[in-house]
């Protein structure tokens, strides 16, 4: 497995299917759809999509090209989750949140619109994302309710929404706990990362306990990767970044290495990740392509 060429080929399924699945620009009103479409488009990672397509494959033993008899195409649904991701970022960068101005390399929907086209852009991805689901996997009924609830569990009040409130009442606070600290990153990025490999263990026909199996492994990957991004925020420029370095500080954002050091942060960080591929190695077929990953996420910090 060329995982370079594999990674290659997931990301640009999902390029695909945001061109497909996503109103064009210019539908009426253009200049909400624009801003939807232009912080899409910013590109990043794409990790969540990429995660849905490859657990999908995982489980049905095969691409989309050439799904067996019954089986539904991950495609939307990895666009979906990005739409609620990018939704996400959006919201997060907004002036009575994160106030930034810089996301994925680019000026931050605020900056390059205004608040209020930030804003509903924002609104109408979140709202997409399930429009997608239940549009898309209508003729599978069981499936789709699964999905929308997967997607809606992860980001709801308990989870998403309620990890950003963590996180804003955290800044500042001299005396936050551990515990608040792994509530925050539990729910406001694991949750998601999680969602995603549920969605294409979902999708691919995983059993009950490979589902259990990839929400522990998707709990363990999500404390990683944000952990590797508080270490990153503290150590990286804004050039690698693609977005303002150090504003964790700034804000005083109760972080990994603000609670541990940056040393014991990374620590932290590898044990997860290694907590991550012992979970994948415990699901049938074959998980050399996500292990390989999660080893390039934790390579970041090395």
């Amino acid at each position: 497995m060329d995982f370079a060429s594999e990674l290659k080929r997931h990301v640009a399924r999902v390029e695909r299917g945001l061109d497909q699945f996503v109103p064009r620009a210019n539908t009426r009103p253009a200049r909400l759809h624009t801003a939807m479409r232009y912080s899409l488009e910013a590109g990043g990672k794409r990790l969540r999509p990429v995660l849905v397509l490859a657990t999908t494959e995982l489980f049905s033993g095969s691409d989309d090209a050439a799904l067996p008899a019954g089986k539904a195409d991950a495609l939307a649904a990895a666009v979906a989750i990005e739409c609620l991701h990018t939704y996400s970022l959006i919201h997060d960068d907004l002036p009575c949140m994160d106030n930034d101005d810089l996301r994925r390399g680019r000026a931050t929907a605020h900056k390059q619109f205004d608040e209020a086209t930030a804003l509903l852009a924002g609104d109408a991805l979140l709202t997409h994302a399930f429009a997608l689901l239940a549009e898309n996997y209508a003729a599978q009924p069981q499936l789709a309710t699964a999905l929308v609830r997967a997607l809606a569990d992860a980001a709801g009040s308990r989870r998403l929404i309620g990890g950003q409130m963590e996180d804003l009442l955290a800044e500042k606070k001299a005396d936050a706990t551990a515990d608040e600290l792994e509530f925050i990153h539990l729910n406001k990025t694991a949750a998601m990362i999680e969602a995603a490999l549920v969605m294409g263990g979902l999708i691919g026909g995983a059993k009950e306990g490979d589902i259990a199996t990839l929400r522990r492994a998707g709990r363990h990957l999500g404390l990683a990767f944000q952990i590797i991004d508080d270490i990153l925020d503290a150590t990286a420029d804004t050039a690698t970044l693609g977005k303002t370095a150090g504003k964790d500080a700034k804000a005083d954002k109760t972080t990994f290495v603000k609670l541990h050091g940056v040393d014991a942060a990374r620590s932290i960080a590898h044990e997860n990740s290694a907590q991550a591929k012992s979970a994948m190695k415990n699901l049938e077929g074959e998980t050399v392509f996500l292990e390989s990953l999660i080893d390039t996420m934790a390579a970041r910090i090395s």
